[in-house]
């Protein structure tokens, strides 16, 4: 069975998503813009979800960590919860 590791960002605007991802391109620590961002409770360790397999997740999530490109900021991706970034960290097919 599939199973991938990811940390994440989540926020409520998806204006903030974007700078946010913008300031981890120029150089930001994900795990640090996490803990001082993050509205999820995983935002105190560095936004880190564990591993876990297809369908734990909604859906939009899913689609991104079953199957992007590892180690890469992904999004904005839009959820019930709001705005993620998603960094996929490990993933075993």
């Amino acid at each position: 069975m599939a199973t991938a590791s990811a940390r994440h960002i989540l926020v409520e605007l998806e204006e903030v998503c974007l700078d946010l991802k913008e300031q981890i391109e120029n150089g930001k620590d994900f795990g640090e813009v996490a803990a001082e961002f993050s509205s999820c409770p995983s935002g105190k360790s560095g936004g880190a979800l564990g591993t876990f397999s297809p369908g734990q997740m909604v859906k939009e999530f899913d689609d991104v960590v079953f199957t992007g490109e590892l180690n890469k900021v992904h999004g904005p991706v839009k959820t019930q919860f709001g705005y993620h970034l998603i960094e996929i960290t490990k993933r075993v097919d």
